[in-house]
């Protein structure tokens, strides 16, 4: 089992690994997946003329816990549904609904097998929630740039409010089918699994089961160890190969001293095939995302969900790095593990390092990463198949001061939700 249990904690924050001074904030992504082929197959035997899903919006409220007249301001969330095997709202037939996690909600909805897999047996209606600031789903008007704008507008962005919402729209939408005695059963991978667990704690009354996967809901205020995260994909890659294991552990120390040297950084731009000559070459950035994100998505199939990836993907990482035909060339052994994630299509010619595409519409989770979402798990141990190191907590916070203005709130989500039992001694 990869490191699928933890979502978030969610790996280096998006599309390529973000640091914060030395700490590392890791986003969330669902366990779940459909195959392309699989997909494909879904789409087309689908009732539904328009594919996998109906698209629809439900008029939400700004802030759901407070009275003043900019509360009552609304916005359009977005949800999917797909009703090719509901049983009806005569027959009671259940109400699937996926809590949606931090990004476009599509492509949840398209990465989220099991669902689909279950709603024939069940006869289950099946609904895809986006998350408020993600998507489609965006406050004032549909304007990024006024709801991202500064802490002000972007304030509304936190799971409760999600929650909120999700109550909401599920209760709106039984009204309207007529299924007010339809049973809801919510689903969600990562953070979509955290809200999972987090909407039945606190909305009993509208769901009557949750079903959350590699959901880091102990990620918080020093319950698991910090060193967790990076211990599993260190297990990861270790049971599959020592060797691997150990050539991965001491590339750290060669790419530094590689880069200090003078023309240094060209032989890592031509080891690595990075497209452009930079001052500073992030390759022990590059690289970690690659090792954080295969071991995320290391699925017995193939997939799609991140990048193209064969099945079984840290196999076929630890295999290029045991090929013999590299010999002692520890640079090569790494560009063909990297290869295996970023180009295991083959079309690449060549590596853009500063690359800032955000396909998926992640980049909100920056904030909620420096408000209530502080899983300090950016911890490294000596075994560690990265470089030893700790979390940096003052790092982020400061971090989170000069990017949002805001001060990291580390001990809510347990004060909102539980954590830590406190037993008194009689």
């Amino acid at each position: 089992m990869a490191t699928r249990f933890i979502f978030l904690s969610f790996c280096l924050l998006f599309s390529s690994t973000l640091t914060i001074s030395n700490a590392k904030i890791f986003p969330t992504f669902p366990s779940s997946r459909i195959t392309p082929e699989k997909l494909s197959s879904l789409i087309s035997n689908s009732k539904d003329s328009q594919g996998l899903y109906k698209t629809k919006y439900h008029t939400q409220i700004l802030d759901h816990f407070n009275y003043n007249p900019q509360s009552y301001q609304t916005f359009q969330q977005r949800y999917l549904i797909n009703d090719t095997h509901w049983g009806g709202s005569k027959n009671n037939a259940p109400i699937f609904v996926y809590t949606g996690n931090e990004g476009d909600i599509e492509w949840f909805a398209q990465n989220t097998g099991f669902m689909y897999d279950v709603a024939p047996k069940f006869k289950a209606l099946l609904v895809f929630i986006e998350h408020r600031y993600y998507g489609k789903s965006i406050p004032y008007g549909g304007y990024k740039e006024i709801a991202y704008k500064n802490a002000s507008t972007t304030g509304y962005l936190s799971s409760t409010q999600a929650l909120a919402d999700y109550a909401s729209l599920i209760i709106d939408l039984k009204k309207n089918l007529t299924a007010t005695d339809s049973p809801v059963v919510v689903f969600g991978g990562s953070y979509g699994g955290m809200l999972a667990a987090w909407f039945r704690l606190k909305y009993p009354h509208v769901a009557i089961g949750a079903l959350a996967s590699s959901a880091p809901i102990l990620n918080f205020d020093n319950i698991v160890s910090p060193y967790s995260f990076s211990n599993i994909i260190t297990q990861d890659f270790r049971s599959v190969s020592e060797n691997c294991y150990k050539v991965i552990k001491g590339s750290w120390k060669q790419i530094e001293e590689t880069a200090k040297k003078p023309g240094g950084l060209e032989k890592l731009q031509k080891a690595f095939r990075i497209c452009k000559s930079e001052k500073n070459l992030a390759i022990e950035s590059w690289l970690s995302t690659a090792f954080v994100y295969t071991a995320m998505t290391d699925y017995p199939t193939p997939s799609n969900f991140l990048n193209p990836l064969p099945a079984f993907p840290v196999k076929e990482m630890c295999k290029a790095i045991d090929d013999p035909k590299t010999g002692n060339d520890v640079f090569a052994k790494l560009y063909g593990a990297a290869s295996v994630y970023y180009n295991y299509s083959g079309t690449a010619k060549c590596f853009d390092l500063n690359g800032d595409s955000d396909p998926h519409g992640l980049s909100e989770w920056g904030w909620q990463a420096c408000t209530e979402m502080i899983m300090l798990t950016g911890g490294d141990n000596k075994d560690s198949i990265f470089e030893e190191s700790e979390e940096d907590y003052d790092a982020r916070a400061r971090y989170c001061k000069e990017a949002y203005g805001v001060d990291p709130r580390p001990n809510w989500i347990t004060t909102e939700f539980g954590g830590h039992v406190d037993i008194l001694n009689s």
